[in-house]
């Protein structure tokens, strides 16, 4: 039992170590994790500052947890998002209950529950509209929690206008601390990852060109590592993760060679030029190789001088 738990502890240890040599960048990534949620655990670790909060300093290290992205571009994108969702949230939420108040004891649930219903309904459609769902859905997701808890908290005016303040405040600071730590600690750019991932896959392609020249017999007993002729299979399926990364890099600041804007929209219309090579490289593959193999397959086996695909004999 001790030797099976030693095996899988020695394994799990392997297997970090080998994510951690495949992108030093996570290791980085973890440590500045655990900067951020140590500089906001300061809320419960420092009387001043529980004593002006108190319980609302969770909402910092919730922050830091949901807020804190690889990439500078997912940082700044969930920050903002979720900076913007919470004030405005908070906002509607004290005016729903300010005119509640208003309405009186029979008439406050009737108008908060009209309140949360269409705000919450209009906010989930506009989740459906593309560019919502690519570059705000998680800032309106945030919107319709802080609006339904603040609205139907049932709390005083007054308490309202407390809570809303130190959660607005705690989760400012939590998303500023998040997005100082990436920006100025070892930052990871997305749009320099879709540059390499972009580069990646042109030279991918390029691989397999130059080597499928002479390839028109597969061989098992070659012995010749031919792994590049299937190379172009991943640039096939590459669409999300530059897409993703494109995204990302919409929210980053001027970097690395583009002091001012990413060109992220080129690199999109370049990754879809290269899948539609791919497309077709995946078609002659198929094509080439099938003849290849029915060529080998009527070559006579007692007359070895003869190569396959080539009807010369060795001289």
């Amino acid at each position: 039992m001790f030797g099976k738990i030693k095996v899988k502890v020695m394994n799990s240890v392997q297997y970090a170590k080998k994510l951690g040599e495949e992108d030093p960048r996570r290791i980085f990534h973890a440590v500045k994790v655990g900067i951020a949620i140590t500089l906001m655990s300061m809320f419960y670790y420092f009387k001043p500052l529980y004593h002006s909060f108190e319980e609302a300093g969770m909402w910092a290290i919730l922050t830091v947890v949901v807020v804190f992205e690889f990439t500078v571009g997912g940082t700044i994108a969930k920050g903002l998002n979720r900076g913007a969702a919470t004030l405005v949230a908070a906002g509607l939420g004290v005016g729903a209950e300010y005119l509640g108040n208003a309405c009186g004891n029979k008439g406050e649930p009737i108008i908060l529950g009209a309140l949360v219903f269409l705000l919450a309904s209009v906010a989930t459609f506009t989740r459906f509209v593309p560019r919502v769902k690519r570059r705000y859905d998680y800032g309106v997701t945030i919107f319709i929690l802080t609006f339904t808890l603040v609205a139907v908290s049932g709390a005083r005016a007054s308490q309202i206008w407390k809570m809303a303040y130190e959660r607005l405040t705690t989760i400012l600071i939590g998303g500023a601390t998040c997005m100082v730590l990436s920006l100025c600690i070892y930052p990871v750019w997305a749009g320099q990852d879709l540059h390499n991932l972009i580069a990646t896959n042109i030279g991918k392609l390029a691989t397999f060109l130059e080597g499928f020249g002479s390839q028109f017999c597969i061989s098992p007993a070659d012995g010749e590592d031919k792994s590049y002729l299937q190379s172009h299979k991943t640039v096939l399926n590459s669409k999300a993760n530059e897409e993703i990364l494109a995204n990302f890099a919409w929210w980053e600041l001027g970097h690395a060679r583009f002091k001012f804007n990413h060109p992220w929209k080129l690199y999109l219309n370049i990754g879809s030029l290269v899948r539609e090579c791919a497309c077709h490289i995946e078609t002659l593959s198929g094509c080439i190789i099938s003849k290849s193999q029915e060529s080998c397959m009527r070559v006579p086996t007692e007359d070895p001088t003869i190569m396959c695909g080539n009807e010369h004999r060795i001289k």
